[in-house]
């Protein structure tokens, strides 16, 4: 592993981190790097653009979800075989889980993996000030190492200047480069038709369009120089795959399911689980031998009409989960097994009718949010005092049809509640679990798995 890597962060959200950091992994991916993409926070949509651009599959790190160790090893992990590693910030830089202390920010990853930080300022408007910006990010905690200064939304090239001058005078750091308030950098569809149309390369030419702008106006041979750091020690490898896979676990996996954290994937893999992919919205049915299922979250309500369309593979996960199979189905699964989903048009659609009760989708968000989630009593995944770590964003509610049990007890900023569905050997809700705050919950379910399939 080349010990290159480096946080992109931001003044504050909107500033254009996401745009930038594909831009520049496009570039140096142009000039020929191998290039390794993370992102800071539980974001399923950001690293799937890095995905697509690097062609190496992003990773999420959380400071809050995870331990400082495991954000190493996934950090070490993924960057082996490359050139440079690209870790996306999420919020501001100092934005995390709680306003009096760095825990689950960028500026806490960049501390954790000892990595240089290039800071993303939105430069309309200001001139001088913006070093006074700069200043303030630079001194407001000593551990952080911002190196450089990218400006965003310049008005021109003599803007620029302006507020290069002023910052490199005032904060003695670079200012690596612009991009310009007048250029259409937008990302294309930025959130529901994401997945098909990367899927489909319509991306590409964005891409191909951002690494040249990026190419022109940042000098991209400087940041990579400022991305050297030092090696990330690893004590305790927690994703080292086993060569006997003792279980067969189903994955639904296509674009209305594909909200995984790649390292819950791994995990599985690491305790024995060998991973099959189907997909329900091609109308494939439940694998067969299979001993697990996972159906992570995603957009079944944008593909309600195909998804209920495909009656062979309703009845096929309905007829399995009702037989017993360890079933986990997070939000966007969740829905899914549900009898139906109401779109906001008021349309109503037939799922699998697993789990008695609707879903409506709204226009207003429903839940967002970190959580920290204890299991109901005989929840198999979390047994006793295990606590796992996750979270909600949802725009959907759930309108059951009689009592049922919750799966879980989860809290939040707020409060606690009690959230999911569970019967048998299903758990489901709306809640993402990260399996790496509590490697556990996958022994468990492997050993779940081995049970029905000593039975079966």
């Amino acid at each position: 592993m080349a010990n290159r890597r480096i946080v992109i962060a931001g003044t504050g959200s909107g500033v254009g981190k996401t745009t930038l950091t594909i831009g520049l992994m496009s570039a140096l991916m142009k000039k020929g790097y191998t290039v390794q993409g993370f992102k800071c926070g539980p974001d399923y949509i950001d690293p799937s653009y890095h995905t697509a651009v690097t062609g190496r599959i992003s990773r999420n790190l959380d400071s809050w979800m995870l331990t400082e160790e495991m954000v190493k090893e996934i950090v070490s992990k993924a960057g082996e075989s490359t050139d440079i590693s690209i870790i996306e910030g999420v919020m501001g830089f100092f934005d995390g889980k709680d306003p009096l202390r760095n825990q689950g920010s960028t500026a806490e990853i960049s501390m954790i993996t000892e990595s240089p930080v290039v800071l993303v300022v939105n430069c309309a408007s200001m001139a001088r000030s913006a070093a006074a910006v700069v200043k303030g990010f630079q001194e407001f905690h000593s551990g952080t190492n911002i190196v450089a200064v990218i400006a965003n939304q310049v008005g021109s090239e003599g803007h620029y200047h302006i507020v290069k001058s002023a910052i490199e005078q005032g904060c003695g750091i670079p200012v690596l480069g612009y991009l310009k308030q007048t250029q259409e950098l937008s990302i294309p569809e930025r959130h529901l038709g994401l997945i098909p149309s990367i899927e489909r390369g319509e991306l590409k030419p964005f891409f191909e369009k951002l690494a040249s702008l990026v190419i022109k106006t940042i000098n991209v041979d400087e940041l990579y120089k400022l991305a050297q750091a030092p090696p990330l020690v690893v004590k305790k490898p927690h994703f080292n795959k086993i060569e006997h896979r003792s279980v067969r676990l189903a994955i639904a996996r296509d674009a209305a399911f594909n909200f995984y954290y790649q390292e819950n994937l791994e995990l599985l893999e690491a305790f024995g689980a060998e991973l099959i992919e189907f997909s329900p919205l091609k109308g494939e049915i439940l694998p067969e031998r299979i001993d697990g299922l996972y159906i992570g979250g995603g957009f079944p309500e944008e593909f309600a009409q195909e998804l209920a369309n495909y009656t062979d593979t309703k009845n096929s996960i309905h007829s399995a989960i009702k037989n017993g199979l360890p079933t986990l189905a997070e939000c966007g699964g969740f829905m899914y097994l549900t009898e139906s989903i109401e779109t906001t048009d008021g349309n109503k659609y037939e799922m699998a009718g697993v789990i008695p009760g609707k879903v409506k989708m709204q226009k207003q968000l429903a839940a967002l949010g970190y959580r920290e989630i204890k299991g109901a009593d005989e929840n198999f995944l979390l047994k006793g005092k295990l606590i796992a770590k996750g979270h909600e964003f949802h725009y959907s509610t759930f309108h059951p049809k009689e009592e049922w049990k919750h799966a879980y007890l989860t809290s939040g900023i707020r409060s606690e509640q009690q959230e999911g569905y569970m019967k048998g050997n299903l758990i489901a809700g709306y809640t993402h679990l990260h399996f790496g705050s509590c490697p556990e919950l996958v022994e468990n379910w492997i050993n779940k798995c081995k049970e029905y399939q000593a039975n079966d």
